[in-house]
């Protein structure tokens, strides 16, 4: 396994769904074989929006990192941990807020978009402003040299390599490496209404669904409005929405099939849909198998987060050390 590590984290803010399998755990499943990778529970993250209704954010983190385990992310092979439970993420925090320019935060482009988009929230505050370096802290406490990101996420990783170079600059030292974006394609995941899957639309399929709701929720997705009759032709790839779906759970041949047999109208939307709802359903048995093992065994969660906290924990004091040292000189404590 590489030297180089990888950071990235998830706020506790509900359940996962299938956008987030595709969008995000599966790449994390791949770097984990390739990277020593540092995973965590941005529960003080989710403070930010959360703040009025914070007693629900430690459910919400436990069930994130059942989900997490139950993907197949491994601890053997990844550091797993619960942010809040580093301290030394929050005093690194502390030391970059010190040097960090207020115009760098009011320029950051997500501040505004979530502002404008969360209306009904009261997002004025010191900590949702100041959240880009919270997250600087998150990345550059474990020295990360990579972050998965998408596109949209590249201004805040680069806020987060100025202070790692303003801080390496004004107190002379090499302690923070820049760490570098690691871009991949994020899949197109539909909702049943064919939005964007997401727990705010109501249009998702989340990992601990059972069967029954899968298989409801995907025969009652949008397909082909313009194809009222089975005995229309249809055009899968341009106006079906559950046909996003299909490109991720069917084969290429199994696709091909799927376009000639709807557009020759030889095919009904109902019967695809309960084909890919096979497909779906087989793909999180073996997870929903793995969520009950995990449960059936008291204690293992628990070891596996302290044990995860702990590694966390060792490498963040070092690094801490060596950036006060950087401000203060030996022997600062």
């Amino acid at each position: 396994m590489s030297e180089k590590r990888v950071l990235s984290g998830m706020r506790p803010t509900g359940p996962l769904h299938l956008g987030h399998l595709h969008g995000v755990l599966k790449n994390w499943l791949k770097l984990q074989e390739d990277y020593r990778c540092f995973y965590f529970v941005a529960d003080w993250h989710a403070l930010t929006t959360e703040y009025e209704n914070p007693k629900k954010i430690p459910s919400f983190s436990r069930e994130l990192l059942l989900e997490w385990l139950t993907v197949g992310l491994d601890p053997e092979k990844s550091v797993l941990f619960i942010q809040s439970a580093i301290k030394e993420h929050a005093e690194l925090n502390l030391l970059f807020a010190m040097i960090t320019p207020v115009s760098w935060l009011e320029r950051n482009p997500t501040y505004k978009d979530m502002i404008r988009e969360l209306k009904q929230k009261d997002l004025a505050t010191y900590g949702f402003l100041g959240y880009p370096v919270l997250q600087a802290a998150d990345i550059l406490i474990y020295k990360a040299h990579k972050v998965p990101v998408g596109v949209d996420q590249l201004p805040h990783l680069e806020l987060t390599r100025e202070i790692a170079r303003r801080f390496n600059y004004l107190y002379r030292t090499e302690v923070f490496p820049l760490p570098e974006p690691l871009l991949s394609e994020v899949p197109k995941v539909p909702g049943i209404d064919g939005r964007k899957m997401s727990k705010s639309f109501g249009n998702a399929i989340f990992l601990t669904d059972d069967e029954e709701t899968v298989r409801r929720k995907i025969l009652s997705m949008v397909t082909d409005t313009e194809r009222p009759r089975k005995s229309d032709p249809g055009d899968p790839e341009n106006r079906c929405v559950a046909f996003n779906l299909i490109r991720l759970y069917f084969s290429p041949e199994e696709q091909a099939e799927v376009i000639e047999a709807c557009k020759a109208a030889q095919l009904g939307c109902r019967d695809c849909k309960q084909k890919l709802a096979e497909k779906v359903v087989e793909s999180l048995r073996p997870l929903w198998q793995k969520r009950e093992e995990l449960e059936s065994r008291p204690g293992l969660f628990e070891e596996i987060v302290a044990a995860g906290n702990e590694k966390a924990r060792r490498f963040a004091r070092q690094t801490l050390a060596e950036a006060k040292e950087a401000l203060f000189g030996a022997g600062w404590y």
